[in-house]
Parts: C-alpha cells; structure tokens; sequence
C-alpha cells in the first residue's frame, strides 16, 4: 500500500476499488455486458443529440432539455463505466487518492446537475400542460437557454465546499472502498480522522443544493397529475400524459434509486445492496434516457425514421454512381 507522510501521520496515497471482486467468476461477462451498456449509452444519447440539432421539428425547449440531459448523461456514464471496465477486464482496482477526488467530483457534479436539469423539465412540463396559453411567453428561448446554462452551473459552488472538506480528512488506515466507484460515504467512512462534522455539514450543504429541485420536480407533477385528472375526455388526458410519461419514468428510475441508496437507513446487509441500486443510476439511467424516449416520443421516433431513410438514400446513390 503506497502511502506517505502528512505531518505526524501517514497518510495513503490511493485506494483499491472493491467492485464486483466477490464474483470472479462473472468478471468476463460483467465486462462484455457493460462494454455493450457503454456504448449503447454513448451512441444512444449522441443519437437523440443529433437528431436535435439537426431536425428543426424538435428544435423546441422541451427537446433543447433532453439535448442536455442526453449530454450530460454520456458525460456520467463515462464517468463511470471506462473505470469499470478497465477494472474489471485487467483486475486494476487501484485509484489514486487524488483520482479517486476527481471520478467523486465528477460523479456528484454530474449528478447534481441531472437533479436541476430533471427539475427544469417538470417545470416545463407544467407549464406546457397547467398553461398552455402562457407557454409561448413563459418559455421563451432566452428563458430556455438561462434555465439550462443555471443547471449546468449551480452545483458547482457547493461541491468545491465539498471537495475542500474531503481534502481535508486523513486517511491512514485501510485503503479498501466497497464499492466500483469513488461514491462520497464509502471514502469518507475510510478516514482515520473524525467525521462527525465533516459529515454533518456535507449532509447540509448537498441538501441545499438538491432539495430545491427535487422539490420543484414533485410539486410540478403534482399540479400535472391534477390537471390532467380534471381533463374530461380520455383521449385528452391520454394525449396530455403521454407528453411527460417519458421524462416521469426518467425521475422514477433516478431518484427511486438515490432514495434507496441514500436515504434509507443502513443495515449491515445492504452493502451489496447498494451497489446494484447503484448500478440503476449511474449505469442503466444513462441507458434508459434515449431507449424510453425513442420508443415512447413519436416526434423523435419519426426524426429517428426520416434520418435513417436520408442515411440508405445516400448510401445508395454513394454506391450508384
């Protein structure tokens, strides 16, 4: 264990990732199934990213927000999953003390940012659905490019207060984290300094920073919900879900899984546990984003048709002439 001197104390110098090393046996087709889920991710959402920029029937701000979401979940899952997979087919499981800060900064900023950008979309959800008449006005491209480009930015204060914390501690004890990332509580529950505060006031300084959006998200869909309740026809209220039911699978899948991994009270057998809600939201959620909204968006699934038939027209006049 590499390790060196901070003061009085020694302190280690990275830190060896756990992951999925209690199932060798699977490590091949573990490797094989998350090399096909990355690059899935990638072509999926860079996929619904071009389709965006380039067909002008969804150059709307409801699609200018998957664009960024789409974005921003190639940027978590590669965040992740390259780590992973080099772990995973080389057995390297070892991380510097200061990569290991940068995968955590990382993560938690990308992370953070999907809570606002989640946020924005109800927002705007419940505008198209709760004011239809106002839309137009509320959602304009100014408003449009400030609420994405505040989603982007707002995280970044808060986990610089929490980065400099983590910097703070000394670790000089094991150097294992039972987990396949650096998540924030496995790391910090290896410091051989106290915590308690540290703890404590990373605890409040996360809350502020995503309480708010998830707030904004559960109270839009609940003024959605009654509005589309009080539609009298079916067909309406049919029409009217299914313009949020993709997005309101998208925050099912991603704050189920935070809740549970985060929220709920340890026990000493949810370890395991954690890690395969883990695998939910920073490995199937990148994932799930262009499937669901591919197969349950008809504007895109038509984008997506018409693209693909611009694509075998040219290569075949390519190969006619």
């Amino acid at each position: 264990m590499e390790t060196f001197k901070w003061g009085n104390k020694t302190t280690i110098a990275e830190f060896i990732l756990s992951g999925f090393g209690n199932l060798p046996a699977l490590r091949t087709p573990l490797f094989l199934l998350f090399l096909f889920v990355y690059i899935m991710t990638v072509a999926g959402n860079l996929t619904i990213v071009l389709l965006i920029a380039t067909d002008r029937h969804l150059q709307t701000p409801m699609y200018f927000f998957l664009g960024n979401l789409s974005c921003l979940e190639t940027s978590y899952s590669s965040t992740i999953l390259p780590r992973m997979l080099a772990s995973v087919f080389s057995r390297d499981n070892v991380v510097t003390f200061n990569g290991c800060l940068i995968q955590l900064y990382c993560f938690g900023y990308l992370a953070t940012v999907e809570c606002y950008l989640l946020a924005v979309m109800a927002y705007d959800r419940y505008l198209a659905i709760c004011k239809p008449l106002h839309y137009g006005t509320f959602m304009n491209v100014k408003t449009t490019i400030r609420l994405a480009a505040g989603a982007w930015i707002s995280p970044v204060i808060v986990l610089a207060v929490v980065i400099q914390l983590l910097s703070g501690l000394h670790f000089c004890g094991p150097n294992e984290i039972d987990h396949f990332f650096c998540d924030l509580s496995p790391v910090i529950q290896l410091s051989c300094t106290d915590i308690e505060w540290t703890t404590l006031t990373i605890f409040i300084i996360s809350s502020i920073d995503t309480f708010p959006p998830f707030l904004l998200t559960l109270t839009s869909y609940i003024f959605i919900i009654i509005t589309i309740v009080k539609i009298p026809s079916t067909k309406g209220r049919q029409k009217a879900f299914s313009t949020c039911s993709s997005h309101l699978t998208i925050v099912t899948i991603f704050y189920g899984t935070l809740i549970m991994v985060y929220v709920l009270p340890k026990t000493d057998t949810q370890g395991e546990l954690n890690k395969i809600f883990s695998v939910f939201y920073t490995v199937l959620t990148p994932l799930a984003n262009p499937i669901i909204y591919s197969l349950r968006n008809k504007e895109v699934k038509e984008s997506l048709k018409t693209a693909i038939g611009k694509i075998n027209t040219f290569t075949r006049n390519y190969y006619n002439l």
